[in-house]
């Protein structure tokens, strides 16, 4: 979740800069949001299975020449890797209606007092934009909590258990009839998501900044 955060907000930040083709880039960027989970795994599977494990063979990179959906300790590499891809556009969205929203009046006058660009990123861009990042870290929470169809197209729990989900664990349970101990696991999974968001509005709140 954090590598994804991070990746939306340079995304962001170098989108809300005045370069050229900036709207054609952001359009092009949030097209993995638009497509089925399901569908996105299915296609990330097929890479990581045959495209580059060909790839490594080719140019001799022994440890990825085979699958790393068939190993058990890297299975949930790939897990993070689809899961980032497709959760950085909606986040990216979130960072560029909070940046936009941020006078061009305020970096001008920074500007002429001598702050650098590191030094308006931190004193100004970041403290402006909490609550965007608040909104986008319970959105993360609340997505990865639940992941469910990416990891069913990719590996289906697989190695064995190693990349089951929550989600996964009380969907199988109710399939397969087991409903009273997976009503419990649910109930639990509700109250464990609240009681993180309510951390989080806790230890934001009152940080943000305005103008």
């Amino acid at each position: 979740m954090v590598l994804a955060q991070v990746v939306a907000l340079a995304l962001a930040v170098a989108l809300t800069r005045r370069i050229r083709f900036a709207p054609a880039l952001r359009g092009v960027l949030v097209i993995p949001m638009v497509l089925s989970g399901i569908v996105v795994a299915y296609v990330f599977a097929f890479l990581f299975s045959n495209t580059l494990p060909a790839l490594a063979t080719s140019v001799g990179f022994g440890p990825l020449e085979a699958s790393i959906l068939g190993d058990p300790d890297l299975a949930w590499l790939a897990i993070v890797i689809v899961s980032a891809w497709q959760t950085i556009p909606g986040a990216l969205l979130v960072y560029t209606a909070g940046l936009t929203a941020i006078p061009a009046e305020v970096y001008e006058a920074s500007s002429l007092d001598g702050a650098t660009a590191w030094k308006q990123f931190r004193l100004i861009t970041l403290p402006l934009i909490t609550g965007f990042v608040l909104i986008n870290t319970i959105l993360g929470v609340k997505g990865y909590l639940g992941a469910y169809d990416v990891i069913v197209g990719l590996t289906a729990g697989g190695p064995g258990t190693a990349t089951s989900s929550v989600a996964m664990t009380i969907f199988s349970g109710f399939t397969g009839g087991d409903y009273a101990y997976q009503m419990a696991n649910a109930t639990i999974f509700f109250i464990v998501t609240v009681v993180i968001s309510l951390i989080q509005l806790g230890v934001t709140r009152g940080r943000s900044v305005r103008l």
